[in-house]
């Protein structure tokens, strides 16, 4: 048989066999990444060819705005800066303004390219735009809170984070049906590592845990109630002996989400240390925890001007903390060396025991309990950033204009964040907020 017969066998006619030997090019090879499948050569849906346009538009009209924002905002610290508002700290205000712009900008040179690909129906180069411009809003989205808080202003690159999610898991149709097989293929390894008893395991043996977001997800919830018995029972017993204080730190349930992230951020860097020296974890968690807890601390009081902690005066054996002097107050030694116990514990101890306990979900209803779970607790993470953000405005005597300023006025007042929050304070010069309001108060 020669060549031109195997080309005619059963699914390809004489005519595309003739078109190959024409171009002396073998038949289609789908397995070959380099070479399109016909999933991938279907043209972009139009609704995403819509919306690329106006990304395209968006991109095209954001450049020259910025441009002349910036221009206005010069003029104004130059010739007017009554009519502008800042915190007491304007170098790390400037900054902040100075990277969200910088933000913006490559946020819109990535829409025009996100947008083109969408055109011209790269629907794999589109997907990786996809996932660059999440991360570039998620980035924005958390320098707009910091300099100026919750708000309308919001509305937009929620938005665009949203589509652009959708986007990611649906324009790439050989993604979408990898996903799928992905998802089929895990059901049917569950069952397998149910039988065997390795279900949440590393099923590469790299590390001791799989990293996915089934796992990452209880491990988050798990250590946020285990911390914030950690601190509470600590505060009781140490710092002030027989006094109850409420170390919670969001509005609902007894969750302090800065031990829930820093165990996952812990799980995801030892991971594949859990056969390692005992000095090694510790070394590593140290370090995660101080780094964290310094970000969480100037995060808190750059957007909020929030203050839960401050060791600034901290000192070992009657000297002053080196560690906490370098940190202005929002880390300390003693509390690093903390955290490396806590992730030496964790690593070595806890987490075999945290996913037996996790196993205990029956694998049927493990899925749809945890996402039902994690919208619950995504919608508390929301609910107290607004409210927080709502505390600072009472604070510094914002009028209550909005319908959402009015809600949290009324159900979540000044007397009960301090009751909820004891450990923290709301000092408003403490922030980088530009303070829109008096601006547009002054110029009336």
């Amino acid at each position: 048989m020669n060549w031109l017969e195997e080309t005619e066998g059963p699914g390809m006619d004489s005519a595309s066999a003739a078109k190959s030997l024409s171009n002396n090019e073998p038949p289609e090879n789908d397995l070959d990444p380099r070479i399109p499948s016909s999933e991938e050569k279907k043209k972009t849906p139009l609704l995403m060819k819509v919306y690329g346009v106006l990304c395209i538009v968006d991109g095209v009209v954001t450049i020259p705005i910025g441009i002349l924002f910036v221009g206005m905002v010069a003029w104004a610290l130059f010739y007017r800066p009554d009519l502008i508002s800042i915190s007491s700290d304007p170098t790390l205000a400037t900054v902040l303004s100075v990277t969200s712009f910088i933000v913006i900008m490559v946020n819109a040179g990535f829409l025009i390219g996100f947008g083109i690909s969408l055109l011209r129906n790269h629907r794999r180069n589109a997907a990786r735009w996809s996932y660059v411009l999440i991360v570039m809003t998620i980035l924005r989205i958390l320098l707009d809170i910091m300099l100026q808080g919750l708000g309308e202003h919001l509305i937009a690159p929620a938005i665009q984070l949203l589509i652009l999610l959708v986007i990611s898991v649906t324009v790439d149709p050989s993604l979408l049906e990898e996903r799928e097989l992905k998802r089929k293929l895990r059901s049917m390894e569950d069952r397998e590592a149910i039988e065997e008893g390795t279900l949440g395991r590393d099923p590469e043996g790299k590390g001791y845990i799989e990293l996915n977001f089934f796992n990452l997800f209880w491990v988050f919830v798990v250590c946020s109630v285990l911390g914030l018995l950690i601190e509470t029972v600590h505060h009781m017993v140490i710092v002030d002996p027989g006094v109850y204080q409420d170390r919670a730190g969001m509005l609902f349930g007894p969750f302090s989400p800065i031990y829930g992230f820093g165990a996952v951020f812990m799980t995801i860097a030892l991971n594949r240390f859990y056969k390692k020296n005992f000095a090694l974890i510790f070394l590593v968690s140290a370090v995660i925890g101080g780094l964290f807890e310094y970000f969480v601390s100037w995060f808190m009081q750059t957007a909020f001007g929030a203050v839960a902690w401050d060791y600034s005066g901290m000192t070992i054996f009657g000297i002053p903390d080196p560690i906490a002097m370098l940190a202005g107050g929002r880390t300390a030694t003693p509390f690093m060396v903390a955290w490396g116990l806590l992730g030496l514990v964790w690593i070595k101890l806890l987490l075999p025991n945290m996913l037996k306990l996790i196993n205990m979900i029956p694998w049927k209803i493990r899925y749809s309990f945890t996402t039902i779970c994690a919208a619950l607790m995504l919608v508390n993470g929301a609910m107290t950033l607004m409210a927080l953000d709502c505390w600072f405005q009472r604070v510094s005597h914002v009028p209550e204009t909005a319908p959402v300023e009015q809600f949290f006025a009324q159900h979540f007042d000044n007397e009960f964040m301090e009751n909820r929050f004891q450990s923290m304070t709301i000092t408003p010069d403490d922030s980088t907020r530009i303070n829109n309001a008096q601006m547009s108060h002054t110029s009336s």
